[in-house]
């Protein structure tokens, strides 16, 4: 399974920008995906919860997002998204998608895609 991000860049704090990962499978299945998820890490820093969802939409943010991140998640097409506005200098870093993918009823793994970078100008 391969988690591909993109929609990440370089913007002036105040501004938006929305972060997509589509997980894809060149073999095998994608029987289910009970949770996706978003997670930053700065040089340095240990990787931090952003935001999760669950696949019946339950979410789950870090109290320095609440209010200007939403993610969201359309099963259909295994894609995840994190909006984010009111961008901030400090919400600058490399933004990870995670995923529990479920490839038969009885058999889930964890998956990350490479990363993002948002970076955002005082």
């Amino acid at each position: 399974v391969q988690l591909e991000e993109s929609g990440g860049g370089l913007v002036q704090a105040g501004g938006s920008l929305r972060l997509s990962c589509v997980a894809s499978v060149a073999s095998g299945n994608i029987f289910s995906i009970p949770t996706m998820g978003w997670y930053r890490q700065t040089p340095g820093r240990e990787r931090e919860l952003v935001a999760t969802i669950t696949s019946n939409s339950r979410t789950n943010y870090a109290d320095s997002v609440k209010g200007r991140f939403t993610i969201s998640k359309d099963n259909a097409k295994n894609t995840g998204f994190l909006q984010m506005n009111n961008l901030k200098p400090e919400d600058t870093a490399v933004y990870f998608c995670h995923a529990d993918i479920r490839h038969s009823p009885n058999y889930e793994y964890e998956y990350w895609g490479k990363g993002t970078q948002v970076t955002v100008s005082s």
